[in-house]
């Protein structure tokens, strides 16, 4: 499994607050690709056998991907913040990785971010995002909504 750079990854050892955990058909092909996509292989831990039994990826500080052997079970969408990262040039580096999984993007969206929608080769979907600062600051009026949507339950209450 090889290492590709990643901004800003952080490598110490930390009790992690959250992270998620794949299980997927081919533990090499989905490292490669997820390498594609800007993590780093912090740790591949072997079974008694000698066999890889999980890889432990990294993207930047608390954004760690378990990956394990087994039946993938694709679910909700999973969003890790992309910082300052080109997400154009992520999504390029992916298409040219090639094999199986997908990338769409990036995209703006209409809460003023820039998403990156990779879909992995089992089916998980991870979105890179990040923030459009300046489209946020040059647009008052959707300043003023979100501030006066803080606390409100939906339905109005």
């Amino acid at each position: 499994m090889t290492e590709t750079a990643a901004p800003g990854v952080d490598r110490a050892i930390y009790p992690m607050p959250v992270f998620v955990t794949f299980p997927v058909t081919d533990l090499t092909a989905s490292t490669r690709w997820y390498e594609a996509l800007g993590f780093v292989v912090l740790a591949t831990m072997p079974r008694p056998d000698g066999t890889d039994a999980l890889v432990h990826l990294r993207r930047l500080r608390h954004q760690d991907l378990l990956l394990v052997p087994g039946s993938p079970t694709p679910g909700p969408r999973v969003s890790f913040a992309a910082g300052e990262e080109d997400l154009a040039g992520r999504a390029a580096r992916v298409r040219r990785a090639g094999g199986a999984g997908s990338v769409e993007g990036p995209v703006d969206t209409p809460w003023f971010t820039r998403d990156l929608v990779a879909t992995d080769p089992d089916g998980y979907v991870v979105v890179l995002t990040a923030p459009r600062l300046d489209d946020v600051a040059a647009d008052p009026a959707w300043n003023a909504t979100v501030t006066g949507s803080l606390g409100r339950r939906p339905g109005g209450s």
